[in-house]
């Protein structure tokens, strides 16, 4: 694969939200120019809609989006994958990265049904890559060049920040990262529903808990404290905050936390099992 911005055509099978996102991001920092993004979805006026608004080439199957471009994103739900990757496979190459964005779907899973025709990344964006805030894990399994590395990393940047684990720890990152926005707006929800219940303006509500929540973020990431040291930096001797902390504690906010990531970890390792174990064994299609 040629090296540099803009060297590569990139390709996407599947035009939803996350595929949006990333052709928005790559093409905004120019690390590819529009007409070298190849896309195709089953909804076609969605796909004419996004190449004219981004200049991109929509392809007229998933087969051209491959013959098209040197790095694919699969960017399909799980239970279509099988589907997908036995329709694309024999357009595969050598020369091919494949990057899959989908939950719960391994490396292995998908070097069954394609071989060793090309390269494959796994990854697991969430959606605050569709602001550019997102948090990205991505495993390779040592097979991809350097240039190559730096290429699918490049990309995975246009969202937000990138983190490389091994493949053992996805479930972990879908578990904390990949599913942990529907956590964090479900307790922004709850501190503003927390705040009307005080007397608060809904809307007055709803931007002091999101503000508070980038803000402490934010405090975060440039102190590098311990979470906990800035939750004793609020909670004063015998105070307010240390009674709300009281609160949570007693009814089990931790741990209902922990509880959930877990039970999530566990759903993404089943749902893999299961592809895994419905892969379409007829030689004849695979």
């Amino acid at each position: 694969m040629p090296e540099g911005k803009g060297s590569y055509r990139l390709g996407f099978i599947g035009a939803g939200n996350m595929a949006n996102a990333i052709m928005r991001g790559v093409i905004a920092r120019g690390i590819v120019q529009p007409n070298s993004v190849w896309a195709f979805d089953v909804d076609v006026d969605k796909l004419n809609r996004l190449s004219a608004e981004l200049g991109i080439c929509a392809a007229k199957d998933n087969c051209h989006v491959v013959l098209n471009s040197d790095i694919i994103i699969l960017a399909v739900k799980p239970n279509t994958y099988s589907k997908v990757l036995i329709e694309i496979k024999a357009c595969l190459e050598e020369r091919h990265i494949l990057i899959s964005i989908a939950a719960g779907i391994t490396v292995d899973f998908i070097k069954q049904i394609i071989g060793g025709r090309c390269k494959v990344v796994r990854t697991m964006p969430n959606t605050p890559a569709l602001v550019g805030e997102g948090m990205t894990a991505l495993c390779t399994n040592h097979d991809l060049l350097p240039d190559e590395l730096r290429a699918v990393k490049n990309i995975l940047h246009s969202l937000g920040e990138v983190e490389e684990v091994p493949e053992n720890l996805m479930d972990a990152v879908t578990a904390v990262s990949g599913s942990g926005p529907a956590y964090v707006a479900m307790f922004i929800e709850a501190l503003a529903d927390g705040g009307v219940l005080a007397g608060l303006p809904r809307d007055v509500a709803y931007r002091m808990a999101v503000q508070t929540v980038i803000g402490t973020a934010r405090l975060l990431i440039e102190s590098r404290k311990h979470p906990g040291e800035i939750k004793d930096m609020v909670s004063s001797p015998a105070g307010t905050t240390i009674e709300a902390v009281r609160y949570l504690e007693k009814l089990g906010f931790r741990s209902a936390v922990i509880e959930a990531v877990n039970a999530c970890m566990l759903k993404a390792k089943a749902i893999g099992k299961n592809m895994e174990g419905n892969i379409w064994k007829d030689e004849r299609s695979i």
